[in-house]
């Protein structure tokens, strides 16, 4: 406990923490005051995640960069997860496959991206397991594909019943956990020698013991989790008062800030160059969340949920998973690089950010 609060004293980034309980307090004070909430969650989450980085990799240091980048992707997956719940039981299926998918391009093309960029600023050149990278890109190729199947056989006239696109997303939901499952076993069990890490850690702050990094992991966690149902409780009327459209929301705003704790650990692992684990942290969580937590949401959706959740997204949600996975494809197929293969993909999400931002309401 006296390291936690000697590197909240150290760190002014961590003083921000005072902004946690304020957000929670002004939301159960002034329900109605919307862009308040918006404001004080988003500072709320900044520290937070500036915490879970530090604990992360205390832990990390402790198992290695491939469980180290599996628990970060978890635990900040959790806190997209309750997002998504709370948003499940409201009936709300658009702003829950909004945020699938732009989790996934978020974490694929911006995250990895910025830690490309940011690690090669430091470093001329930067090496990673290739190998893990392409199992998690090929992981996140089948589930875009489980995806794209419902989205386009519900154009056709003669297979447009809701019935079948339910069935058909149930069957995809239970085949991709499956998948998912078996890609574990494969990286941690039975190849486990071909998924370490191609570099090794830089001389720096002493880890944290492992025991403190757990618990500070869990207790940050819940209180990521807390913030962001005030978050997305506040964010659509916020919107309105910043003039950004509901796909903007849903794609960037939403997956930025629920994806900002696993961000703080990819990007400062990548300059402490360890890329591997903000391989990793990227897309493990990309991954994780299609192959998991998409459709662990269907699943879930015929117990708490008005109706039953479906897998069929817009098309052009599909279509930016799919140039998203394909991009992640070709960059990490050399198991190296720099500064300015992270620029590449940082103006591929930024054309995306900006179609969207842009989109007239009737296409969205």
């Amino acid at each position: 406990m006296n390291l936690l609060l000697k590197e909240i004293r150290r760190n002014p980034l961590l003083w921000l923490l005072a902004f946690v309980p304020a957000a929670l307090i002004a939301h159960k004070m002034k329900p109605e005051a919307h862009t308040l909430h918006f404001v004080l969650s988003v500072l709320a989450i900044v520290p937070l995640a500036a915490l879970l980085s530090h604990a992360t990799e205390s832990v990390a240091a402790k198992t290695g960069d491939t469980v180290g980048g599996l628990l970060n992707a978890t635990l900040g997956n959790l806190t997209e997860l309750v997002i998504a719940l709370a948003a499940l039981r409201a009936g709300q299926y658009t702003l829950v496959k909004a945020s699938i998918a732009g989790a996934i391009v978020t974490n694929v093309l911006f995250m990895l991206g910025a830690s490309f960029l940011l690690g090669g600023l430091k470093h001329h050149v930067q090496e990673y397991n290739r190998a893990s990278a392409r199992l998690q890109a090929g992981l996140l190729f089948l589930a875009t594909i489980a995806m794209l199947v419902p989205s386009v056989l519900s154009g056709a006239e003669s297979l447009a019943e809701p019935a079948f696109v339910e069935k058909l997303s149930l069957s995809l939901a239970v085949l991709l956990i499956a998948a998912y499952g078996l890609g574990l076993l494969f990286s941690l069990k039975t190849h486990r020698e071909f998924f370490a890490s191609a570099e090794h850690q830089e001389a720096g702050e002493t880890p944290w013991p492992l025991g403190l990094a757990l618990a500070t992991l869990a207790g940050v966690t819940v209180l990521v989790a807390l913030v962001s149902e005030v978050f997305v409780e506040s964010v659509q009327q916020a919107a309105v008062a910043f003039g950004m459209t509901p796909a903007f929301v849903g794609f960037i705003v939403v997956a930025l800030v629920g994806g900002a704790a696993e961000m703080a650990s990819a990007f400062s692992a990548a300059r402490k160059d360890r890329l591997n684990l903000s391989v990793g942290i990227a897309l493990g969580s990309a991954s994780q969340i299609a192959l998991f937590v998409a459709p662990v949401l269907v699943l879930l959706s015929y117990v708490i949920a008005p109706a039953p959740m479906d897998l069929k997204f817009w098309p052009g949600a599909v279509v930016m998973m799919l140039i998203a996975t394909m991009t992640a494809s070709l960059v990490t197929n050399s198991g190296r690089s720099a500064w300015f293969v992270g620029v590449l993909m940082l103006m591929v999400y930024l054309i995306f950010a900006m179609t969207l931002y842009l989109l007239p309401p009737r296409l969205q």
